[in-house]
């Protein structure tokens, strides 16, 4: 019976060190604007998703989706990856993606619409399939969102445990003219994410990355 007993601990204390080990591991999903407006920086955005896929470690995962005229929708995923044990393998799961990014990039047609609250939906779903413990959505846009006729986004967010950060948020002329627009959105988008439970920052300088995966 002790034995028995003995086993049954050690059973216990594996499987809550692989749950642990689990829920270390991040989830990246990273939102590219295709807008007239905005489709020029999708260049900028290789040289993150470069840099990311640099920094994620063994089963991690990562993604990439558009937002365009209406963005809930797994049509949207440009590029995904939970990345293999084997360095071999991760090496060539990292070329794939990148090939990838660099077709959608290179051949991006231009929306008419900006479905950024439908992009968010699909992040949080799939992030939250993916089953990572730290979860994170990077929107690489201005945050001018602009709905078709007909599509209807005003579903709240689930951000419990979601890390939402803007990325080159640019101005548009209208900013200059009359920045409160530029700070309006922004503060938009920041109450949406914190009123679902996640946390919001702004990273407008590229050159300075090395923070971009903490929680702070």
């Amino acid at each position: 019976m002790k034995s028995f007993r003995f086993w049954l601990i050690g059973l216990l204390v594996f499987l809550t060190g692989c749950a642990q080990q689990s829920n270390r591991s991040k989830g990246v999903y990273m939102l590219l604007d295709t807008s007239g407006t905005y489709a020029v920086e999708l260049n900028k955005a290789r040289s993150i998703i470069n840099y990311l896929l640099g920094t994620l470690q063994p089963g991690d995962t990562m993604a990439v989706g558009r937002i365009d005229t209406g963005s809930f929708s797994e049509k949207d995923i440009v590029a995904k990856v939970t990345f293999d044990a084997r360095p071999s393998m991760a090496n060539n799961q990292k070329r794939v993606f990148q090939n990838n990014v660099k077709r959608f990039v290179t051949g991006v047609r231009k929306s008419s619409y900006t479905d950024i609250s439908g992009g968010m939906l699909q992040a949080i779903e799939f992030l939250n399939e993916a089953g990572s413990g730290n979860k994170y959505i990077l929107i690489f846009s201005d945050l001018q969102e602009e709905l078709a006729k007909g599509y209807v986004r005003d579903v709240p967010f689930k951000l419990a445990g979601f890390h939402v950060i803007a990325l080159n948020v640019t101005k548009l002329r209208a900013d200059n003219q009359d920045p409160k627009k530029y700070l309006a959105r922004v503060e938009k988008w920041r109450e949406k994410t914190e009123k679902g439970g996640g946390t919001w920052r702004v990273i407008n300088d590229l050159e300075r990355l090395d923070s971009l995966l903490s929680k702070g």
